[in-house]
């Protein structure tokens, strides 16, 4: 069993009711330690449509979920250990992906040109990944930043180790292919946009789920919660 989705954070006021009726305790509190309204209103609605999404895979109610997190941070259902989900979140969007019976990472990032810097790739990407994106074609510098910056996010989530894992003790590919160049055994990673302006990665224990671009919208909550069918 597989399942990815995008969900769009822009909620109407209906939409963004019912997702904090399902919010428990401590994600009711941690939304009112966001200072600003637009923040808090983009937590409130990625936390109702995972807890939705995810009541949708195992029954009952969203507001009855238990989620919590291990010591790295990773979330995880106590109740239903044989499934794994990941959620990561850009702007106003964000990615879902939940499987059963392996480990899995996702990330999703705004193509930002002001962040795609060399000195940020420097600062954080393995000396093997800076220099292939200084040999990328002129113009392709973003696609390759963010192509390295994604894969790696969701490489380091799927291990759950969360910062104690640094980011250049393994490599990827920047180019449109995606790899894992030097990496632990037994991982399978993906490449895809989302959406326009967007790159995510998908980091698998199993066969890559690989999303399909014959993907549609549907609308469960306020505004589209889209799938992103797995082949």
């Amino acid at each position: 069993m597989s399942d990815i989705a995008l969900f769009d954070l822009r909620l109407g006021p209906d939409a963004l009711e019912r997702c904090r009726s399902w919010l428990d305790g401590p994600e009711r509190a941690q939304a009112e330690r966001f200072r600003y309204g637009r923040d808090r209103d983009r937590f409130i609605a990625r936390r109702g449509q995972l807890r939705a999404r995810l009541a949708e895979e195992v029954g009952g109610s969203p507001a009855e979920l238990r989620i919590r997190a291990d010591d790295f941070g990773k979330p995880f259902l106590p109740d239903h250990p044989e499934l794994r989900f990941n959620l990561s979140h850009s702007r106003d969007l964000a990615l879902f992906v939940v499987v059963e019976g392996a480990e899995v990472g996702c990330d999703i990032e705004w193509r930002n040109p002001e962040l795609a810097c060399p000195g940020v790739a420097r600062r954080l990407f393995a000396p093997a990944e800076v220099a292939a994106l200084e040999n990328l074609p002129q113009g392709q510098w973003v696609q390759g930043f963010f192509n390295c910056w994604t894969r790696k996010e969701a490489y380091v989530k799927a291990l759950g180790l969360g910062l104690s894992y640094p980011l250049d003790a393994f490599t990827v590919s920047v180019g449109e292919q995606a790899t894992l160049l030097e990496a632990l055994p037994g991982w399978s990673l993906t490449s895809f946009e989302p959406a326009p302006g967007y790159q995510a990665a998908l980091v698998t224990g199993s066969p890559c789920i690989r999303p399909s671009a014959s993907a549609t919208a549907s609308c469960s909550i306020g505004r589209a919660n889209r799938p992103i069918q797995a082949e």
